[in-house]
Formats: structure tokens, C-alpha cells, sequence
């Protein structure tokens, strides 16, 4: 079993919460920047949206549950705040499952889960970072799990060899990497230029290639995951796509998503928009106006997500 660990770290690979639905532009406005985050203030948001989620979590853990049937140990990398570690530890029940992740206040939300389910017996967390922190891992993992995390490393295909060599002789490596990213507004909001929402996203795309350069010793990589994965030693033996599909009207915590996700592109990114586009995003999100996110009711949140996986050979 792994222990609690709740040294310092830096430069943590965090998965932002398991269900950073924007893909890799991170559109709820999740910056990559790590050590400049209050995880703490964070914790919220990111709870909420994997609880959002959770039914296209649900998808893919029971896909997962055909492929490995009874994992003595199953480790969540990069947990964030541990909602997708429960969902591991119910579908799971005779599994011992460890949320791991280079933030501290996250995984204090994520034990908190974990004993308010009644799963606190059979959960531990490690804090540090990652892939390094599984050294502590007192036994191999015979499922391990990366929502989000990978893309956030220099050198992709050493990450997915180092996590390869932390799983049992016949682990399951199951990551989430790419999809589609989240819309949530139409094409044609009544007011701006049609089709905003497909212009931020060109934005994110090259936010995200700058973050992937910018990181130290980066190394550029054709995102072509089943290769990755064959060349860190493993045999890669499955990949589908989950959808999470919310239609218009949304509940009030899908709405707080969308409200959220967007307050936050607006503050990493909005100064990349041309000024029609910012003046847009800005009624957008404005309470008072009847257009804006708070009130209308043609928003929805569509976002498909995409797993893949592979086995250590025995």
C-alpha cells in the first residue's frame, strides 16, 4: 500500500480535476503554470466539473471493468481532488486505490471523499511529482490510471515508460488523452460574430502548443498514443471515446460550469480574441444581461473524451 506523503512539491502534473472538458486548450481556463495555482481556492471548480462528469467516468470505468476484473491496486495519476479515485474505488470494491498528484489541498479533499463513501479503509494518497512520486508505491499497480496528466510532461513517451514501470507483470495503463473538446454555446448566439466558440477554440489550440514549448527540455511528439504507448514497452489493446452529452436546458451546477469555465478563458485567454470576439464573451458573461450564460437557455455541455489503453507483458 502507498503511504501519505505530503512533502512540497514542484511543477506537479495535476489533471485539473478529471474532467477538464475543453481538451487541450483547458478552456475552463485551468493555466498550466502550476506553481502559481491555489490549489485550494481551485479544489471547488474542479470537484464540481468531474462531478459533472461523472457519467461519462462511468462509461469508461465500466469498459475498464471488462478488460481488468479484480485489481488488487489501482492508482489514480494525477487525481486532483479524488472524485474519479472514488468512482475506482466503487466500481472496485475489493481494490485498494491510491490519488496521486503533486497537490497537497487536493488530495486532502480527495481523502475527505474517500472517508465521507466509506472507502477510507482501502484509499491512500501521495503527494509529489509525478511520475517520479511512485517510487512510494509499496507494490505495483495492477490498473493505473492518467486523465489529462500526460500532456502536461516534457517527454511524453518517458512518462508513459516510467508509469509502464510501475504496473504489475499484465497491468492495465489506461490513459485520457484528446477527444473533442466541450462546446456548450450555439453556433449563432443572436448577437457577435456566429461561430465564437469555434475561434477560442483555434486560440486554445495554439495556447496549448505554446505550453507544450515552453515546457523545460520538451520534447515534441506526434500524438499518436497507441504508438507511444508500444514504444514505452507496453501492448496496446484498446481504444474507445465516452460522451457526455448535457442538452439545453442545463441544471443550475452544469450552468455554474459553463459560467465558471468561461470566467476563466476569459482571463487566461481573452486578450488573445479580436475585440468583437472580447466584447462578445464579455456579455456573455455578464449577470444583468438577458443574452448572457447566467440566463439563457439554449446552453448545453457536449464533450467526448477518449481512453487508451495497454498491458504490461507478463
Amino acid at each position: 500500500m502507498a503511504h501519505d506523503h505530503h512533502h512540497d512539491t514542484h511543477g506537479s502534473v495535476h489533471q485539473q480535476g478529471h474532467g477538464h472538458g475543453q481538451g487541450h486548450g483547458h478552456g475552463n481556463g485551468h493555466a498550466h503554470d502550476h506553481a502559481d495555482i491555489d490549489w485550494a481556492e481551485m479544489a471547488p471548480h474542479l470537484e464540481a466539473q468531474a462531478e459533472l462528469y461523472t457519467p461519462l467516468y462511468r462509461q469508461a470505468l465500466t469498459w475498464l471493468a471488462r478488460e481488468v476484473t479484480e485489481p488488487g491496486l489501482v492508482v489514480d495519476v494525477g487525481s486532483g481532488p479524488g472524485v474519479v479515485s472514488c468512482l475506482f474505488a466503487d466500481t472496485f470494491p475489493g481494490a485498494r486505490v491510491v490519488a496521486a498528484d503533486g497537490a497537497g489541498p487536493l488530495l486532502e479533499r480527495a481523502r475527505a471523499r474517500a472517508e465521507r463513501l466509506g472507502f477510507g479503509d482501502r484509499f491512500g494518497t501521495l503527494t509529489g511529482e509525478l511520475p517520479g512520486a511512485l517510487s512510494e508505491l509499496d507494490y505495483p499497480a495492477d490498473l493505473m490510471w492518467a486523465s489529462q496528466s500526460l500532456h502536461h510532461l516534457p517527454d511524453q513517451r518517458a512518462a508513459l515508460a516510467a508509469l509502464g514501470g510501475h504496473l504489475a507483470p499484465g497491468g492495465t495503463l489506461a490513459i485520457l488523452e484528446g477527444g473533442l473538446p466541450a462546446r456548450f454555446l450555439p453556433r449563432d448566439l443572436g448577437f457577435g460574430r456566429p461561430g465564437l466558440q469555434a475561434r477560442i477554440r483555434a486560440v486554445e489550440e495554439d495556447a496549448f502548443a505554446e505550453m507544450r514549448a515552453d515546457l523545460p527540455d520538451s520534447v515534441a511528439e506526434t500524438e499518436d498514443w497507441p504508438a507511444m504507448l508500444t514504444a514505452a514497452g507496453l501492448k496496446h489493446t484498446g481504444t474507445r471515446s465516452f460522451l457526455l452529452d448535457l442538452p439545453a436546458p442545463l441544471s443550475d451546477a452544469a450552468r455554474d460550469y459553463v459560467t465558471t469555465s468561461l470566467s476563466r478563458l476569459r482571463e487566461r485567454i481573452g486578450e488573445r480574441l479580436d475585440a468583437g470576439d472580447r466584447a462578445t464573451l464579455d456579455r456573455l458573461l455578464d449577470p444583468a444581461d438577458e443574452a448572457g450564460v447566467h440566463r439563457r437557455q439554449d446552453l448545453f455541455v457536449l464533450v467526448a473524451h477518449t481512453v487508451y489503453t495497454a498491458v504490461r507483458p507478463v
